[in-house]
């Protein structure tokens, strides 16, 4: 993800998906349809106009032509056109936004009215204009923004009978409680949510019912309704629920990473209903009602698979058969009729992905789903974005790809050898052939020196002797150490300290005090026989008148 905008306006973080679903629509890849204008790209992907238009001349940069198919989105198109158009982050809003924050007060005071000087409400556009005159000159679209967040400002329309569109083309999607059920794994009675599925034109409905109001079980239902309705409707209307709105707004609403991924899977276009606003889906909300009081009230379901399957009973035949009021025809009948051969294909089976941040940590490796992946020394220390599916584990930072990984499974481990300083790389990954011809390389008794000293029914416990070999290379020098090691392996010592006492003592080249064999002529505590003898004191006799005797 990357922080998007400049010349003032608002920032904000958008994800790599949104930029692949601007590059879809200019693509003309998303409904089948000839490729659409820049205003229709940016009503459909809820991005600001001029953003779309920096993105598509970005990927044009970049060597993207209209004629070029899906296959041309690929991350490192996708990343050339994040470096292209990727601002300096700035802290909080743009300036034009800081520009309003003095005139809070007296915004909210224009909008709200009642004061002597405008007892009615001021519009935005004659705000804009009183601004201007005090020096504050903003773009306007921003100061909509302003009023409606920070000053109460709510623009109101009158309610209109919305023209359904062409057959085929658009679907409305929410949740709706029904009430409790037994749930059998837990032997509790949970919650009871109706994911209902309306199609605009026809009226024809498919409920999915689920415990919770997660992507995973959103997608579920997207999957089961596209195989009962035969195909993917190429516009679908959700509510603000927070597994595909991260972030409610009137102008710009900000689709979940899961979502958007889903939709370029299945080839549909997402057009948010606004918040509060039932008005902007009105054919699925009168049909919530007509599910929780027809299908629902008064029922006894001993599960919910059991539930499951009297609702599609109940959409193909109750439901499905009723005479519409509004469109005086059976739902299933006109769609049918009319629909049915309009909507796209339905998509292959999608391998529901995982998306959220991780941290890379000091042992170069981070966690996602309990196994750990690796990444260069330069990431360690920083958050990237990650997709986790089935089969591949994906790391971005700012939009580009990083990494790549196949996917292992709890308590696995990935790590690529190149990712390692290559210092550290044969210390880590336990690789004893690399030590040995790290060691040849210096020298090639050096080497042979590293075989013996390895040659034990657990190498890998002798590595640290190898490691204290290399670094007595590094003091010394590897001539040196190969003459010590030479003389070392004529006696048949394998002892590192012992090639270390020799190089200290400058005794490399000279033949150390080693023990010989039994036997043999020569012996380290051989001495001379001189060292032996000793001063024996001579007696001397001397006569004495005394008749005695004296030395």
């Amino acid at each position: 993800m990357f922080t998007e905008g400049a010349n003032g306006m608002g920032y904000r973080e958008v994800a790599v998906e949104e930029i692949r679903e601007v590059l879809r629509l200019w693509l003309g890849l998303a409904v089948g349809l000839p490729a659409p204008g820049l205003r229709t790209i940016a009503a459909r992907a809820g991005i600001d106009r001029k953003t779309v238009r920096r993105y598509i001349a970005a990927a044009q940069a970049a060597g993207l032509t209209r004629e070029a198919g899906a296959a041309a989105l690929t991350d490192e198109l996708l990343g050339a056109v994040v470096a292209g158009v990727r601002p300096a982050r700035p802290n909080g809003h743009g300036q034009a936004w800081e520009a309003l924050v003095p005139f809070t007060e007296q915004i909210t005071q224009w909008v709200k009215g009642g004061a002597p000087e405008n007892p009615e409400p001021l519009t935005v556009t004659k705000i804009h204009i009183l601004l201007a005159r005090q020096g504050c000159v903003v773009p306007y679209r921003t100061l909509v923004r302003f009023a409606t967040e920070c000053c109460g400002y709510r623009r109101t329309t009158t309610t209109v009978r919305v023209a359904d569109g062409d057959p085929g083309v658009e679907c409305q999607i929410d949740f709706g409680y029904l009430g409790l059920l037994d749930d059998a794994s837990t032997g509790k009675r949970r919650k009871v949510f109706a994911l209902v599925f309306t199609a605009v034109y026809s009226r024809h409905t498919f409920v999915w019912l689920t415990h919770t109001q997660t992507l995973s079980a959103i997608l579920e239902g997207c999957s089961a309704a596209w195989e009962f309705f035969g195909g993917v409707f190429a516009v679908i209307i959700p509510d603000n629920m927070k597994p595909i709105v991260t972030r409610a707004d009137i102008l710009n609403p900000r689709l979940s990473r899961g979502w958007l991924d889903y939709g370029q899977h299945a080839g549909f276009v997402t057009d948010t209903a606004r918040v509060a606003t039932p008005t902007d889906k009105p054919r699925v909300e009168r049909t919530i009602h007509y599910v929780q009081n027809n299908f629902w009230a008064g029922e006894r379901f001993s599960s919910l698979p059991d539930a499951q399957a009297a609702a599609v009973a109940w959409c193909q035949s109750t439901a499905g058969l009723r005479i519409h009021g509004t469109t005086a025809a059976a739902p299933a009948v006109l769609f049918d009729t009319d629909e049915r051969t309009h909507l796209l294909p339905i998509p292959a089976d999608y391998d529901v992905p995982i998306f959220k941040q991780v941290k890379v940590h000091r042992d170069f490796h981070a966690s996602v789903g309990k196994a750990l992946y690796s990444l260069p020394e330069t990431w360690i220390g920083s958050t990237l974005d990650v997709r986790l599916d089935s089969e591949a584990v994906k790391f971005y930072h700012r939009g580009e790809l990083v990494k790549q990984h196949p996917r292992q499974p709890a308590g696995g481990q990935s790590t690529d050898p190149h990712d390692y300083p290559a210092d550290k790389a044969a210390y880590a990954l336990r690789n004893i052939s690399k030590l040995q011809s790290t060691c040849e390389h210096h020298g090639p008794h050096i080497g042979l020196y590293a075989a013996r000293i390895v040659d034990d029914p657990r190498p890998w416990s002798r590595v640290r002797a190898v490691y204290t070999l290399l670094g007595l290379v590094r003091t010394y020098g590897p001539g040196p150490v190969d003459a010590a090691c030479a003389t070392a392996l004529e006696f048949d010592v394998i002892a590192v300290p012992k090639i270390a006492s020799m190089l200290e003592q400058a005794t490399e080249k000279t033949t150390p005090d080693m023990p010989v064999a039994a036997g043999s002529e020569s012996s380290r505590f051989a001495r001379d026989p001189s060292e032996y003898a000793t001063n024996r004191t001579q007696l001397t006799l001397v006569p004495n008148p005394d008749n005695t005797i004296q030395e």
